[in-house]
């Protein structure tokens, strides 16, 4: 430290300390002024920045680096700066990803996803049983016979036959028609009842009656072409002009068998109940459950394969010239006459089993062809029988059902019925020669189903006519490959070919309609 020895330059700084006595006073002054001005502002201003750097929302480091992330695996360009502030953009583009496989389509409506119910009565179990027999399958379907009382069961009818359930209580319900009886009641409920026993994987509810025969893959290819999540009810009419004025042309006749989808038997067991109180005065099970679909808005689904054979007599004629659909039931098997010849009703639909074995899709189809050289009429019902017309006759008047029965009120009156019928020829030279299968194989190395088929042998009157007589025929011979997808395509009837004759037999072949080929009168 400099110490002050002059006593004058003492006086002089006692003098600035003490600040008196000097003409800078003033300055001074001011300069103190200045700074705390100026350090005042500096706090203001201090606390002010402090104040708004709260306000703020600061970002933690680990969500920048998120963004960070987020923005490199997006497509959005990237701008880095560099120190001399040039902007630099950058993308980054990562591949898209790999997209899910898409799931499995659902399987096809089969066997297992069907559920049978039957309506039986216990009066006549032990004859009709033997019906359900025929075309049931244990092993592959599901189904339930419902009687109104327990009936004997024979041990070998529980590995051939469904279970038999018993219908509940129905004496709460009305029944005020004189004509019918109330087990009509039951029968209506038979659907609601099959659901409530809670089944899984259900797809349609199928109905039918004792004395209904299903071909059971015709019936599958039916219900394929409908969506099971949605509410279908699925039948046809009856046969019968007069029983569908009677009861409804959109009403599907329980005996010809009807399916009706999950969906909607979920909304019928809701409300079916309360719908038959409103209808004691109905006459049976199948205008009942009409009336409830009407009340749900639900209308028939027409298929016409579905057959009630409302009729007495041969069913030749309806048989001969099926509709071109596939065949899906038959039915009042009891009150017609067998369907082949020299056999019993049960025995002739079990010989019937074996062409729809072979080749269910083309049972019964009708196809049409000429013999040119010997100007003959072949009509082809495969699996069932063929004839032969003398004479050249228009596929329109073929493929209409000849009457070889009587309608539902026993009458012989062609205005009866809800279709076109032809009369039987009364011309001696025009009636048909028919020849019946009796029997269809397999052809080991064509892999063509052959069927063979015999003369029905009855008296023909004799015939002026200077032509070939079909009658020296003793046997036909058809060829057919199977076609399981025939119902895939838009409904055709097939064509069929004379090939030759050896002997006394004709050879046919029976085939989808090549381009350009025509069913024409020449």
């Amino acid at each position: 430290m400099k110490l002050i020895k002059d006593p004058s330059e003492k006086l002089v700084w006692e003098r600035t300390l003490s600040g008196s006595g000097s003409p800078t006073r003033p300055v001074s002054k001011l300069m103190v002024t200045l700074l705390l001005l100026v350090s005042a502002t500096y706090v203001v201003y201090t606390l002010k920045l402090i104040s708004n750097s709260r306000a703020c929302h600061v970002e933690p480091f680990s969500d920048v680096v998120r963004r960070l992330n987020d923005i490199v695996n997006s497509s959005q360009p990237l701008i880095l700066f560099h120190s001399n502030q040039t902007a630099v953009i950058k993308s980054f583009t990562s591949p898209p990803p790999s997209p899910l496989p898409p799931p499995p389509p659902p399987p096809q409506t089969g066997y297992q996803h069907v559920v049978f119910g039957i309506a039986a009565s216990a009066r006549l179990w032990k004859q009709r049983k033997e019906y359900i027999k025929i075309w049931y399958k244990p092993n592959q379907m599901r189904g339930y016979v419902w009687l109104e009382k327990p009936v004997k069961e024979e041990e070998e009818d529980e590995i051939s036959l469904p279970p038999v359930k018993i219908s509940g209580d129905t004496s709460k319900f009305p029944y005020k028609n004189k004509q019918g009886h109330r087990s009509a009641i039951r029968i209506s409920r038979i659907v609601t009842e099959t659901l409530k026993l809670g089944l899984k994987d259900v797809r349609w509810f199928v109905m039918g009656d004792d004395d209904t025969v299903f071909v059971a893959e015709n019936l599958i290819r039916v219900l394929r072409k409908y969506d099971h999540n949605q509410m279908y009810y699925i039948g046809s009419l009856s046969e019968s002009h007069l029983q569908n004025i009677y009861f409804s042309y959109g009403m599907a006749y329980g005996g010809g068998g009807f399916a009706i989808s999950y969906p909607l038997a979920v909304a019928l067991s809701k409300m079916q109940d309360r719908c038959i109180k409103r209808y004691p005065a109905l006459y049976g099970s199948d205008d009942r459950m009409q009336a409830c679909m009407a009340e749900l808005g639900v209308p028939l689904t027409k298929e016409l394969g579905f057959h009630q054979y409302d009729v007495y007599g041969n069913l030749f004629g309806l048989l001969a010239a099926h509709p071109v659909a596939p065949l899906v039931t038959l039915h009042h098997l009891d009150v017609v006459e067998p369907i082949f010849p020299n056999m019993t009703r049960v025995d002739a639909l079990k010989h019937l089993q074996v062409p729809a074995k072979l080749d269910s899709a083309g049972l019964m189809q009708q196809s049409i062809c000429y013999d040119k050289r010997r100007k003959w009429t072949v009509s082809v019902s495969w699996g069932f029988a063929v004839q032969i017309f003398r004479g050249i006759f228009s596929a329109r008047e073929i493929e209409m059902p000849s009457r070889t029965f009587l309608n539902w009120y026993r009458r012989a009156d062609y205005t009866a019925y809800a279709f076109n019928t032809r009369p039987v020829s009364r011309h001696p030279c025009q009636k048909p020669f028919v020849f019946y299968m009796t029997s269809t194989s397999v052809h080991p190395v064509t892999n063509m189903t052959v069927s063979r088929y015999e003369i029905h042998r009855v008296g023909h009157p004799q015939c002026r006519w200077k032509m070939a007589n079909p009658g020296d025929i003793k046997t036909v011979i058809v060829y057919k490959k199977p076609d399981p997808h025939l119902w895939d395509r838009s409904p055709r009837r097939n064509c069929c070919r004379v090939k030759s004759k050896k002997n006394n037999t004709l050879e046919i072949s029976v085939a989808v309609c090549k381009e350009g080929e025509v069913v024409e009168v020449v």
